[in-house]
This record gives C-alpha cells, sequence and structure tokens, in this order.
C-alpha cells in the first residue's frame, strides 16, 4: 500500500479550506492553491480566509498561487465547484506527475457533456488516476472539526485505502470504496432532490410531505444507480442516503435553501448558483437513457426550466397513478 506524505487542494473556497485543514490535521504537509495571488497573500499573512469566517488556518499550511507548486504533491484534491472542474484540470494537468491521485470534491454532474468528475479528470489528465470524495458533509463542520464521515473512491481498492489512510483522522472519517459511479451518482442526484424537499418546506406542506419527498427520491436515486451499474451498499451508504438526508434537512445545502425560496416564491438566495440547477436536466437526460422513471427529479427540472409552476408540479406528483412502494 502506497504512502503520501503530501497533499494539495487546488481550490481556496470555503470546501477546499477546510479540506486543506482535514489533510493538516491527519498530518500532512499541505498546500491549498488559490488562483488570486492576491487572495494567497492575503490568507497568508492573516490566516483567515473571509469564505470560511472563523476558522484560524493551520501555521504550517502553506498556501500559493503557482499551480506547478501544488501540483507537485503526492495527492491531489480538486475542490473548485463541479462547473469550473475542466478549467482547473486544464491548468492543472501539464505539471502533474504520472499516476498522480487526483481527487475529485464536488459533486455533480458537467452541464453540456453530462460528465461525472472522475470522467472530467480523465479527459482533462489522461495520465492522472482518478478519485471521487463525497458524502454528507459541510466546509464550515469540517472546519471546525466536528465528526464528519465521507466515502472515497477509487478504481484501484489498494489506492482507496491508501487515500483513506493518509487524509483520515479522530474527527474526519473517510470509508473507502471501488464503486466510483455509485459515488458520482449519489452525490449528483441528492442536490437535485434537495431542492424538491425544499420547496416542500417553503411551500409549507408538512413534515410528512417533505418525509415523503426524500424517500421517494431516494427510490428515484437508487433505480438509477443501480441501473448504472452502481452497489446497493454505496446508494444506501454515506454518499447516497446519508448525503441525502442530510442535504434536504439543513439550511446550509444552497439547494435546499434554493428550494425553499423557490417554495416561498421569493427569488433564489444570492451568491453562487446552487449545483443542482446544473444537474437536474443532465439527471433527466441520463434516466431516460436508462429507461428510468424519476418523477420528482423530472418535476424539478421543469420548475428550474420555467416550463411547470410549482403547485403544477405538486398536483402532477399527488396525481399520478397508485402503483407498489418500490
Amino acid at each position: 500500500m502506497p504512502s503520501f506524505n503530501s497533499v494539495a487542494v487546488i481550490g481556496a473556497g470555503a470546501w477546499g479550506t477546510a479540506l486543506a485543514g482535514v489533510a493538516v490535521r491527519a498530518g500532512r504537509d499541505v498546500v491549498l492553491y488559490a488562483r488570486s495571488a492576491e487572495s494567497a497573500t492575503r490568507m497568508t499573512s492573516s490566516r483567515q480566509n473571509p469564505r470560511l469566517p472563523g476558522t484560524q488556518l493551520a501555521a504550517n499550511l502553506e498556501i500559493t498561487n503557482e499551480i506547478a507548486q501544488a501540483a507537485r504533491a503526492e495527492i491531489i484534491l480538486i475542490a473548485t465547484p463541479a462547473q469550473h472542474l475542466r478549467e482547473a484540470m486544464t491548468a492543472l494537468a501539464p505539471h502533474l506527475k504520472k499516476a498522480t491521485p487526483v481527487v475529485a470534491c464536488a459533486k455533480g454532474i458537467e452541464h453540456g457533456t453530462h460528465k461525472f468528475m472522475t470522467e472530467v479528470i480523465a479527459a482533462t489528465a489522461p495520465d492522472a488516476t482518478p478519485a471521487i470524495l463525497s458524502g454528507p458533509s459541510f466546509a464550515d463542520d469540517v472546519a471546525r472539526g466536528l465528526p464528519t464521515a465521507v466515502t472515497l473512491a477509487a478504481q484501484d481498492e489498494g489506492l482507496a485505502r491508501a487515500l483513506v489512510q493518509a487524509l483520515g483522522s479522530s474527527t474526519f472519517r473517510p470509508y473507502h470504496s471501488t464503486d466510483i459511479r455509485g459515488v458520482e451518482i449519489g452525490g449528483a442526484a441528492k442536490n437535485v432532490l434537495a431542492i424538491a424537499a425544499g420547496i416542500a418546506v417553503g411551500r409549507k406542506l408538512g413534515a410528512s410531505a417533505q418525509a415523503a419527498l426524500t424517500t421517494r427520491g431516494f427510490s428515484e436515486l437508487a433505480r438509477l444507480g443501480l441501473a448504472c451499474g452502481a452497489r446497493t451498499e454505496t446508494l444506501v451508504g454515506l454518499s447516497g442516503l446519508g448525503d441525502l438526508i442530510l442535504s434536504c434537512s439543513s439550511l446550509q445545502s444552497r439547494n435546499f435553501a434554493l428550494g425553499i425560496a423557490l417554495g416561498r416564491g421569493a427569488p433564489p438566495p444570492k451568491g453562487k448558483l446552487a449545483e443542482g440547477v446544473f444537474t437536474a436536466p443532465v439527471l433527466i437526460e441520463l434516466a431516460a437513457s436508462q429507461n428510468i422513471d424519476m418523477p420528482v427529479s423530472q418535476a424539478v427540472a421543469a420548475i428550474l426550466g420555467g416550463a411547470i409552476t410549482i403547485d403544477a408540479a405538486i398536483e402532477g406528483l399527488l396525481t399520478r397513478p397508485f402503483k407498489a412502494e418500490g
């Protein structure tokens, strides 16, 4: 089993900064890459990141805006948003050593190409070794050292085990897997389903409706995942059901917050667009290609695309033919 002593985190947003702290607590030599030289200098001097207020950056965390320096690490955690992954990988790829593990830490499907995160890594850096980290986690909790469990998947089980050993600590527990596609589908689909749960809350449909949407949404996620070759234990694990439950119940979830705003008839929350907005239409196309029925996800995509009102979508879901559980 390989041992890894150095980690680079690409992306100095809240999530990337939290993951850099994870790697520091695991005893690794860590470099955090910020695209802006000004941001890198400011964080180096202040030991603070405005995107993660209240968190003191470790004294031994190195911060740089030189991508070549970051690329020398033995593990790369790429924590840019899903829709910016290709751009970041294109800049990183020329500097990577052959077979460097590159771990995608974003949850989504690339708009336009319909590629999952590890597929984007493989397309832009053919000599790298793609992996994926996903599961129920928020940057603020992770940065504060609160107990968190996630899933880390790589095609080679030995590598997955080694990555888990390199990043794990008493407060951050990764479970290893080889089910890359299952982890990716769980992380992407939950973004869409969290919007649906948020709409139910915003419309004040009650706790029973929110629970029904969450469980029926999970049924959709599981059907799609199994059709795409995912394993059941992944879909009912941290990166599937666990992530869905958290995202459908916490205002820290941008997707859930977006759904609440939509349900109330308010404009979406300001700031970065929720990833589920990009994922919804792609998820529906993927489901159609597998002949999988995903009515909740389809309703979300139709609402976001302006093809149907929220009230019409709710009525459509409630008037579907009765059927057996499953």
